[in-house]
């Protein structure tokens, strides 16, 4: 299986974590793993925090982490907007500042996985609804999930594209399930089978 087969699955969440709670890194790394486990990419805004645990996640199990930079360089990226480079794979700088970032971030993504989060995150979920993405929203200790079910509520929008989660690896599964029939696709799975002696990629029917 090629990369550009592989779906693409942003994780959106926030750069300063003070308030999402002592469990919020390990949900974040256990969605990146799964991710991966499941046979998908990551894409992220290429900053710290919880975005970062995510990709942290994917390294770990072998996978592909793509980071999308508000900056325009990597000496910006560095220096100006002072973001990390690692656990990416490839970084690419859209020069567009945070909010031009999300718009292509999201784009990018088959689907948008929500973490706890802060005003970007939340600029990201509307971005990500209006543009029709399958969205999954980690439940935790954080506000987030409550704050974007209160926006679906009073915003009198539906909720069917987007699923509530505790669980991510329940959560991932049900993402790609959306995804899948987004695209009109039969219920394949790929998954990282270098650990049972198949090659990476490889198709499970």
């Amino acid at each position: 299986m090629t990369y550009a087969n592989k779906y693409k699955i942003c994780v959106s969440g926030a750069a300063e974590t003070g308030h999402c709670g002592l469990d919020a890194f390990d949900k974040a790394k256990e969605i990146g793993k799964e991710i991966t486990r499941q046979g998908a990419i990551i894409v992220t805004g290429a900053t710290t925090g919880f975005p970062t645990w995510a990709a942290m996640g994917v390294v770990e199990e072998g996978g592909t982490s793509i980071g999308f930079s508000p900056a325009s360089t990597e000496k910006e990226h560095l220096e100006s907007y002072h973001l990390p480079l690692e656990y990416m794979d490839l970084v690419v700088y859209t020069g567009f500042g945070y909010s031009g970032r999300n718009l292509i971030l999201t784009r990018s993504a088959d689907a948008v996985i929500v973490g706890c989060g802060r005003i970007g995150t939340i600029n990201e979920f509307t971005v990500a609804y209006e543009d029709g993405k399958p969205i999954g929203v980690l439940r935790g200790s954080w506000d987030t999930d409550e704050t974007i079910k209160d926006i679906l509520d009073r915003g009198h929008r539906s909720s069917e594209n987007v699923v509530f989660e505790d669980d991510p690896k329940v959560l991932v599964e049900k993402v790609l399930a959306l995804v899948k029939k987004q695209k009109g696709e039969s219920d394949r799975v790929y998954r990282n089978t270098d650990s049972v002696g198949g090659k990476r990629g490889d198709l499970i029917q």
